[in-house]
């Protein structure tokens, strides 16, 4: 602004906006520079006036958020999120900048958060369009438009509060209460079918207008609040009535020289002549808790009304380039959109940019808009840039319109101190929190690779998810980890929940460890948890870990949880070697819960129904592989121990302990070295089970087949047992469950019957002879069998069963041979094998044309 201020209109000077506004936001500052007053309220939360003042550091970039919470639960929160093109940002930097005292005057957030917990949830209907806020309305759910004005509730606690609400829900449905979006109906009486391009048109794609258009915001809002009155607002009353009071107190401090900037829905409440009397008594006997504020980070994708939080906007990206752009503002939208899909490999040249520009602005002028929204720029990307297609589109959308900017915060602003020491932490460890999703891969041999491991696992632990484990594409050893990190606003109050149980990541870890540990109530909760301190790193809580694993492996005399503990246990030992931690106690835990299956399995699987068959043959293959993997564990832990303890006589200073320890992992991987085959008879042993007592058939299946996989029993013995199984004695139910336990599932049956056509001529003659008043209970069985192999394996055994068994004997005239092998099919044609020949002998370096005589016999 160049020249003179204007003359200041007597009373304050009232300011409606729409919050997180590019339009709004420039008004407001030109506002303020033609009329400079003596102090800045701005709708938000009182407790903020102690901290508003970290604004003006460099360290802090928008997007950011208030932060309040109740002291005693920090669950209890409310965010209110300010951008870089906020109306309010821009009002406080302005005050900043010029030395100008800013106050929040809205309701405390001790007020609000404590009658956030009784209020119930009402439905936000706009008359028009989705929506979207111009004044902004209670903080009472999470439909509700919520922008600086109002709390946002992580969408955790939103559907606690919402379980909480179930009761009331019916109360609210019968008051028929409907909440009024103002946007949308001004729109609708405009016109328009579409509120964010009504308003684009009259205020963000009109300069940065003036005292006039806030004048005109204010008539309409006063027209509207008398239609409608509090609109389905309930809260507003009290929340003005605190507005109201907060303003008296700066006009008798600042005389009329006070600018007020707040949700336009408001302006028209601040107006009324009431009496401080008046006011007070409403907001008498209001409920109130103890809260701490703060400044946390904030994303663009989370002021995004379809994210779940509900700011208002749907492109906030796209606001935040019209609110910054200098000048051309669809030139440079357009040239940042053909940089962004130049990256991801898309054609697109200058000529392509300036293309597009000229399409959205003759869009633009064809739709009598004054200059080309975002509609009109995406109509053009999609027509000149994307040649018609969606795919880009929706990358544009997620990319800029929505957009993954992260806000920063300064580290003078408050904090609870494992927040402070998780930004240490993550600052040692060059891991920087992205809004943006990412995959990690973390090679646990190298030191911060294994510290940012431990580092994430503990935050899981502490219910912070910030990383969440993936498969890893590179390796299966257990020297490798994935992670995909996304670092979302309402993870603030998770650390700050968090906080209760420590200073620190790892005190806070350990402590929250021990007590789940004295707490669990199953054995398989306690080995999930075991591994998890293994996996974090957290040693000191290992021992209550283990006593309390170690209490409930004794008690727990029940066959499934013992079988659902011995896979994690298991895991843990063999990570423990991977991360260098003593795991010797967690071996010896892991044989003896091992020797009590042994015992204990056969009795358990007889006399089950068909779910508890199909439980127990889950058990029995976790168990199975758990077995193995512990054998493999101890002996290279064996061999690991030889080489690290030389022999006796070569080794005189070895200590009494370490001589202990040796032993006892010694004796510990001989117990696990014996497991093996004591399981295998004990498979064996319920495979050859006839029925007597009642084992089920898909026990008896999954026990056979589990042996012939491991090399323990013969292709010969297999086939006899599936002709005893499949004989005409018994039952065909019983046999179709055999049939699933021994090929079903997608453990490779299928291609076990492609390449034994023994087995699969027992099944096929077996299903032929099956009567047909019981074909009807057999297909089922048999259809979850088949319908679970790839379709070329389906397509592979259907065209053999067509063929019918391989003929025998000798070549006959087609050149085709007899069997190469029992079970598979007939042996090579010469006249096809011999095509390939040629080939061949150029990939081995040979002559590829030999002669006709030598190539036939090659092929033989």
């Amino acid at each position: 602004m160049t020249g003179a201020p204007r003359a200041r209109p007597t009373g304050p000077l009232l300011l409606g906006v729409r919050h997180h506004g590019p339009g709004s936001a420039r008004a407001v500052r030109a506002a303020l520079e033609a009329c400079p007053p003596r102090v800045v309220l701005i709708e938000g939360p009182p407790e903020a006036d102690a901290i508003v003042g970290l604004a003006a550091e460099k360290d802090m970039r928008p997007p950011v958020a208030l932060l309040a919470h109740a002291a005693d639960d920090p669950g209890r929160a409310g965010f209110w999120p300010l951008a870089g093109f906020s109306p309010e940002w821009a009002a406080i930097q302005w005050a900043l900048a010029h030395e100008v005292p800013v106050r929040f005057i809205d309701l405390p957030a001790a007020n609000s958060l404590a009658m956030a917990v009784k209020k119930p949830q009402v439905a936000e209907v706009a008359p028009a369009g989705p929506p979207v806020s111009v004044a902004e309305p209670t903080p009472a759910g999470p439909p509700d438009p919520a922008g600086p004005s109002a709390p946002v509730g992580p969408p955790g606690l939103e559907a606690e509060a919402a379980d909480e609400d179930d009761q009331a829900a019916p109360a609210a449905a019968s008051a028929e209460r409907m909440r009024v979006d103002p946007l949308a109906v001004l729109s609708e009486a405009a016109g328009y079918d579409d509120p964010e391009r009504w308003w684009e048109d009259v205020i963000e794609h009109r300069g940065s207008g003036g005292a006039e258009a806030f004048t005109a915001v204010a008539e309409a809002m006063a027209a509207l609040r008398a239609e409608y009155g509090h609109g389905g607002h309930e809260d507003d009353t009290v929340r003005e009535a605190h507005m109201r009071l907060r303003l008296r107190e700066a006009r008798r401090e600042f005389g009329d020289e006070v600018a007020v900037v707040c949700g336009a829905w408001h302006v028209p409440a601040l107006g009324e002549r009431t009496t401080a009397t008046a006011d007070r008594k409403l907001l008498k006997g209001l409920p109130k808790v103890k809260t701490e504020i703060s400044w946390v980070p904030w994303t663009h994708r989370r002021l995004a009304r379809h994210s779940g939080y509900g700011a208002g906007i749907t492109s906030p990206g796209w606001y935040d380039h019209l609110f910054h752009a200098p000048d051309r503002p669809v030139e440079r939208w357009l040239t940042k959109v053909a940089g962004l899909l130049r990256d991801e490999d898309f054609a697109v040249s200058s000529a392509h940019v300036i293309e597009a520009v000229r399409l959205a602005e003759t869009l633009a002028a064809m739709r009598g808009r004054p200059l080309a929204g975002l509609a009109e720029t995406l109509d053009a990307v999609r027509a000149v840039m994307c040649d018609g297609s969606d795919v880009p589109i929706a990358l544009v959308r997620d990319r800029l319109v929505v957009g993954d900017i992260l806000g920063e915060v300064p580290e003078s602003a408050p904090a609870v101190p494992l927040q402070r020491d998780l930004t240490r932490t993550q600052r040692s460890l060059r891991l920087k929190p992205e809004a943006q999703e990412r995959e990690l891969e973390l090679d646990l041999r190298k030191e911060t690779d294994a510290g940012r491991s431990r580092l994430l696992h503990r935050l899981r632990l502490l219910g912070v998810d910030w990383g969440t484990p993936a498969v890893s594409r590179g390796s299966t050893g257990t020297f490798r980890e994935t992670w995909r990190l996304r670092w979302e606003p309402e993870l603030a109050v998770r650390v700050a929940e968090a906080g209760v149980w420590g200073t620190t990541v790892l005190s806070a870890a350990t402590a929250k460890a021990e007590t789940e540990a004295r707490s669990a109530k199953g054995l398989a909760e306690v080995t999930e948890l075991a591994e998890r301190c293994l996996l974090a790193g957290l040693s000191a809580a290992l021992p209550v870990v283990m006593r309390s694993l170690a209490d409930r492996a004794a008690l727990d005399a029940d066959v499934g949880h013992l079988a659902q503990a011995l896979p994690a246990l298991v895991r843990s030992v063999r990570y423990g070697d991977v991360r260098g931690t003593d795991t010797a106690s967690l071996g010896e835990v892991a044989v003896g819960l091992a020797e009590r299956i042994l015992v204990g399995l056969p009795p358990a699987c007889v006399g089950l129904d068909a779910d508890g068959a199909a439980e127990m043959r889950r058990h029995m293959e976790a168990v199975h592989r758990a077995i193995a993997l512990l054998s493999e564990t101890g002996t290279a832990g064996t061999e690991a121990g030889a080489r690290s303890h030389p022999q006796p006589h070569s080794q005189t200073d070895m200590s009494t302990t370490d001589m202990s320890t040796a032993e006892t992992r010694a004796a510990e991987h001989r117990a696990a070295d014996g497991l093996r085959p004591r399981w295998a008879a004990m498979l064996r042993n319920l495979a050859g089970r006839d029925g007597t007592p009642a084992t089920p058939g898909l026990i008896r299946g999954r026990a056979a087949r589990l042996l012939l996989d491991d090399g323990r029993l013969a292709e010969d013995e297999a086939a006899r047992l599936m002709g005893l199984a499949l004989s005409p004695g018994t039952q065909p139910p019983e046999a179709a469950s055999w049939i699933e336990g021994f090929i079903g599932g997608g453990t490779g049956g299928g291609m076990l019957l492609v390449h034994d056509e023994r087995l699969l001529g027992l099944v096929d003659r077996w299903l032929i002879s099956v009567p047909v008043e019981a074909f009807t209970d057999v297909l089922p069985l048999l259809r979850r069998t088949f319908s679970a192999y790839d379709t070329g394996v389906r397509r592979t055994l259907g065209e053999l069963v067509r063929r019918g068994p391989a003929a025998d004997g000798p070549t006959g005239a087609g050149g085709r041979g007899a069997p190469a092998a029992p079970g598979f099919g007939p042996g090579l044609d010469p006249d096809r094998a011999a095509a390939v020949v040629p080939t061949v002998r150029l990939l081995l370096g040979l002559d590829p044309a030999p002669h006709a005589n030598d190539t036939m016999e090659a092929a033989r």
